[in-house]
């Protein structure tokens, strides 16, 4: 089925006489006909549902629709984009370990690696989004265990060379972990390209109506776990009956320990209601995401015509650093987020902001409908002159998540603030 089809129909097949929109199961528990049967489905979780911390049949749809997506085996949401990040190192990562990650990364996700895992005994080594393959080699330590990026970096929108980071990572026989949260499966498969586990915050265009927050991890299925840097995965668990993952489940070793290890022990699992809403989300991803990027490739050439900007930075642009990228990863669009810094720096962001009456100012991006934010005191006011610098981003940097309106709505909205400015 081509991508439209499955945001429709992967996951769930309605029984006869079932109901056709796939059904809430909003039940923490599952009754079992024996004590044996619930055992049974301890020693081996994908018999059945147990209980809806580890999983449940609501969002097992999901996760199945969106692993189709992605071009992967298995898949496992979570409470928050947040919580997929951290879940996908502390499934390859302990203390002592290291990976390494680009530099050029949402700042909650910086924040995240540089500061809370360094805590938990945890090294993040990062290294530029465009170094060279030899440069991210030798940031790779004995005890390093993955390398992270992501495909479209928020806010700075520099394009992640996939290919390479990947032939970086198996040369060194780690996975490449890929966050996919502004191209979703529709502009990009990094699988495709040689990443092994891609991670979304389903917060963003996948439910794309700003409900909820809520994450993703997806298995590729193609990473080997046996080749002797990951003995978690290859050594029996002594938390979950011995069992050995790789031998045990094969097919999506990855997955499946962060279930039985981390979602068991953090229960970080949305609700069969958020799973719900999200596949209403989903159902419509293929046909927003065109037009997102067709509002967004005509806001950007707006924006360069009024002169009264600096840059205005979108991988779309026939000029843009990152076109050649984009163009071999994103062909069909680069999303619906435009960065622009406009001459005047903090002062005239904010005032260009607060000037906009039908654009929203909040916290958020990849809505369904048009948002702004100023990244240097709002998403990424926690990190150094320097790490912002290295994300990307300088005062007078305004992210533009361009919404789903009439573009001629949008582009007035802009020209009547911009007249203030």
């Amino acid at each position: 089925m081509k991508d439209n089809t499955k945001c429709l129909h992967s996951g769930y097949t309605p029984e006869n006489g079932g109901p056709r929109v796939m059904p809430i199961y909003q039940s923490t528990t599952f009754k079992f006909n024996s004590t044996k049967e619930i055992g049974d489905v301890f020693d081996d979780p994908t018999k059945a549902h147990i209980y809806s911390r580890f999983t449940n049949p609501t969002v097992d749809v999901v996760e199945k629709k969106i692993a189709d997506l992605e071009g992967g085996v298995a898949a496992m949401c979570t409470s928050s984009g947040q919580m997929a990040s951290l879940m996908s190192i502390l499934n390859l990562c302990g203390a002592g370990d290291s990976f390494v990650s680009s530099s050029s990364i949402y700042g909650g996700t910086l924040n995240l690696f540089a500061y809370t895992l360094k805590k938990l005994g945890i090294e993040c080594i990062f290294v530029d989004v465009d170094a060279s393959e030899d440069e991210i080699c030798a940031k790779i330590k004995p005890n390093t265990k993955a390398i992270f990026g992501e495909t479209l970096t928020n806010p700075s929108l520099q394009v992640l060379d996939i290919e390479k980071f990947a032939h970086a990572a198996h040369k060194n026989g780690i996975p490449l972990i890929v966050d996919n949260t502004f191209p979703t499966p529709i502009l990009c498969k990094p699988i495709k390209y040689g990443a092994d586990i891609v991670i979304h915050s389903t917060s963003k265009y996948m439910d794309g109506h700003a409900l909820q927050t809520g994450g993703v991890i997806v298995d590729s299925g193609k990473f080997d776990f046996a080749n002797g840097k990951f003995p978690e995965f290859t050594n029996p668990d002594e938390s979950y009956h011995g069992t050995v993952y790789v031998r045990d489940y094969s097919f999506a070793p990855y997955i499946i320990k962060a279930r039985m290890q981390l979602m068991r022990d953090f229960g970080a699992y949305p609700s069969g209601n958020s799973g719900f809403l999200l596949n209403l989300g989903l159902e419509t991803l293929a046909i927003r995401m065109e037009k997102y990027c067709s509002n967004a490739i005509k806001v950007a050439q707006y924006f360069e015509s009024t002169g009264k900007f600096e840059n205005v930075n979108y991988p779309g642009l026939k000029d843009n650093k990152y076109y050649n990228l984009a163009m071999k990863y994103l062909p069909h669009g680069q999303s619906g987020v435009i960065s622009l810094t406009i001459k005047g720096g903090k002062e005239a962001a904010i005032k260009f902001m607060d000037g906009l009456k039908l654009a929203s100012n909040e916290v958020h991006v990849a809505d369904i409908r048009t948002c702004v934010l100023h990244p240097a005191s709002a998403t990424h006011r926690q990190l150094t002159d320097e790490q912002l610098a290295a994300c990307g981003i300088n005062p007078g940097l305004v992210r533009f998540s361009v919404g789903l309106e009439d573009i001629d709505d949008i582009i007035c909205d802009i020209e009547q603030s911009l007249a203030r400015v």
